[in-house]
């Protein structure tokens, strides 16, 4: 996947390759931040988002996924059996030996003549799937890809991460450039082991270190991943319509896109943490849906991932004339952010199986 082109740092496919088809999905129950503080701190010291999305009862990363797959194939316009590879990048899947990819592939119609696999990465476990998409798709390995980053985030009660850890997602269905809304001009990865997050097999929630979460964990990697691949496209900030990062709250992607250039305005479609929470793997990908859902022709964005443990990757996008045309072909992001039930903290337990013996 990569070529001979500033020291092979830059990710570029021998073929063009683009998102053909795109879509997201979200739960309609919105758990306050307030709510949680109420439970925990007697309402005392905010909440980092205003609320959060919390999966249903029937719902989990497979059911999700099914959703905006549906969506994506939608926009696409395209058969599901011309897809050759069905991957779901989580951090929460269903089952810990079993695969939701083969899953998904069943429900929408691509199976079995296809290559199916789960992705972790914690949070950019979705643009995982992305870059290895562009490597089938840009090489001839396959036509079509699906790349699904989905979550039902867990934090453990009391904890910071239970204001933000949420539920929903995003899908891209990946192929040839003369078919796609948006194509992938270049893309960036930088990781390092950096333990600012961690859940062990055996643990129901995960544990994160607090002082590696800003500085040596977000904002090195989101920041290097970013600042890289400007450098090896040779743009800047005022070259790209919107950017979108991974959104763990509203002030990390704010202070990243400020570090690097970029204006509130330029963020501002994107950013949708506080309306729905973190959605982990899927965080910078529904980001991104939102942006396609009002983008036009011409538009240069810039999404960007990230992952504890850590690591980030970096994408410089393109969007098409054919974007015009696909938008209403499924539900936009803004209309299931729109679809809103609050819950009290008592039904958030029981949706997402706090109670516990």
């Amino acid at each position: 996947m990569t070529v001979d082109k500033h020291n092979g740092l830059l990710m570029q496919p021998d073929r063009a390759v683009g998102i053909v088809g795109y879509g997201a999905y979200v739960p309609q129950y919105r758990l306050p931040g307030s709510e949680v503080a109420r439970i925990w701190t007697n309402g005392l010291g905010g909440s980092p988002v205003k609320e959060k999305a919390v999966a249903g009862l029937d719902e989990d990363v497979i059911t999700m996924s099914i959703e905006a797959a549906r969506n994506a194939v939608k926009r696409a316009q395209i058969s599901p059996s011309k897809l050759r590879a069905v991957w779901v990048g989580s951090e929460s899947h269903p089952y810990a030996v079993k695969p939701s990819s083969t899953i998904v592939a069943e429900a929408i119609g691509a199976a079995p003549n296809i290559q199916a696999a789960d992705w972790e990465f914690a949070c950019k476990a979705g643009t995982e799937a992305v870059q290895a998409s562009i490597g089938i798709v840009g090489s001839g390995m396959g036509q079509y890809t699906l790349s699904i980053g989905m979550d039902t985030a867990q934090g453990r009660p009391g904890d910071a991460l239970e204001y933000t850890a949420a539920s929903g997602g995003a899908a891209f269905l990946l192929g040839p450039a003369e078919e796609a809304l948006a194509v992938y001009q270049g893309s960036y990865s930088y990781v390092t082991d950096t333990p600012d997050f961690w859940r062990r097999a055996e643990e129901a929630y995960p544990s994160h270190g607090d002082r590696f979460t800003g500085e040596p964990a977000y904002f090195q990697h989101a920041y290097s991943a970013a600042s890289k691949l400007l450098e090896l496209m040779d743009t800047s900030a005022s070259d790209y319509t919107h950017a979108v990062f991974h959104q763990p709250n509203v002030k990390f992607p704010s202070r990243v896109a400020k570090m690097l250039g970029f204006s509130a305005e330029q963020i501002e479609v994107g950013l949708l943490a506080n309306e729905i929470g973190n959605v982990y793997s899927g965080s910078c990908m529904i980001g991104l849906t939102a942006i396609l859902d009002i983008a036009k022709p011409g538009d240069r964005l810039l999404m960007v991932s990230y992952g504890s443990g850590a690591g980030s990757d970096a994408f410089d996008i393109l969007v098409t004339d054919k974007i015009t045309d696909r938008q209403s072909l499924a539900p936009k992001t803004r209309d299931y952010i729109s679809r809103r039930i609050e819950i009290d903290y008592a039904t958030y337990a029981r949706y997402r199986g706090k109670l516990k013996e």
